[in-house]
């Protein structure tokens, strides 16, 4: 698997990242340790979690195979802090909370540090000063090596990297995590073009519109699928509705014209968006997973990513386009 620098840092990273929301619930360690063996067989080296998901096991579930499955210096780990468990998730970006639930994650993870530390939503009661400060702190202890942002708007993007840039010492923000797919593409008006001007990488979560792309869900919901599940019904029904039932039908006839699965078609144009580093592959299954890592095969051809560039584009004008 090819690797890619992550934004302006040191970084290299597999272009497609493996994420780990369900482990620990709907992915039991068994199946977690056969889907980051195929991906580090694939070639794969960054991991995404959270301190949220599962509220712990799934960084528990990493940190059970670190040293009987991976060497930890053959993984990169990425973890994200800044929700406070429970009915809504508030978030807290305050220097106590991350820093606590910091710790908190790599006693769980059985290491002494993680390779990019995220804030996972832009608190509105704390100042940003307060949050990039705790990030500060967490580089200089030695528990954090790279530093980045989650869900940030364009405005909160720009101004928590030209804050870190604006003095020497401070953390730089490499990169941010958001949710980016053909079935999502809201932050192509303001949040991308922040990351272009201000050298972060991107790397985008449910690249496959929450299961959406893949096309199982074109004559119903299966039994075993997200959309079944009663905490992630929600979480999928976003994407069962008639815009976007028109992009999966366009996603399905590439695919059916290039003798791939959807999802490879789906998972190729977000791979080689521009500033895209690695999209962050969330499979419950190990063979679900194995089928997303053949996009590794595939380049789309011009003509088809134009194609769904056009059926999926987002309404765009001023102030974010002149004229």
């Amino acid at each position: 698997m090819q690797q890619r620098p992550l934004g302006r840092s040191g970084l290299a990273v597999s272009r497609l990242a493996l994420g780990t929301m369900t482990w620990g619930r709907d992915t039991d360690a068994d199946d977690a340790a056969a889907q980051l063996k195929s991906f580090l067989d694939a070639g794969g080296n960054l991991i995404d979690t959270a301190d949220v998901y599962g509220d712990g096991d799934a960084e528990a579930v990493i940190g059970s195979l670190i040293g009987t499955l991976v060497p930890r210096d053959d993984l990169l780990i990425a973890t994200k802090a800044g929700l406070r468990p429970g009915p809504g998730r508030r978030r807290d970006g305050s220097r106590g909370h991350l820093l606590r639930t910091l710790d908190a994650s790599l006693r769980r993870l059985g290491t002494d540090h993680v390779d990019l530390f995220q804030v996972h939503g832009c608190d509105p009661d704390t100042p940003l000063e307060e949050t990039l400060a705790a990030l500060d702190h967490a580089v200089a202890s030695g528990r954090v090596r790279y530093v980045g942002i989650s869900n940030f708007s364009g405005w909160q993007t720009a101004r928590a990297a030209t804050w870190q840039a604006a003095y020497p010492g401070r953390a730089p923000v490499v990169a941010t995590q958001v949710e980016y797919s053909l079935l999502e593409r809201g932050v192509e008006r303001e949040v991308l073009p922040a990351c272009a001007a201000l050298g972060l990488g991107v790397l985008p979560w449910s690249p496959l519109g929450r299961g959406v792309l893949t096309g199982k869900y074109r004559h119903g919901r299966p039994a075993d699928s997200r959309a079944a599940s009663p905490h992630f019904e929600p979480f999928v029904a976003t994407y069962l509705e008639p815009r976007c039932s028109a992009i999966v039908e366009a996603v399905v006839t590439a695919a059916g014209g290039l003798g791939v699965a959807p999802l490879e078609v789906a998972l190729a144009w977000i791979r080689d968006r521009p500033g895209v580093v690695a999209p962050i592959l969330g499979a419950r299954t190990v063979g679900q997973l194995q089928g997303a890592l053949q996009v590794e095969r595939m380049t789309l051809p011009e003509e088809i990513a134009i194609a769904l560039d056009d059926v999926s584009a987002v309404p765009v004008g001023y102030p974010e386009r002149e004229g």
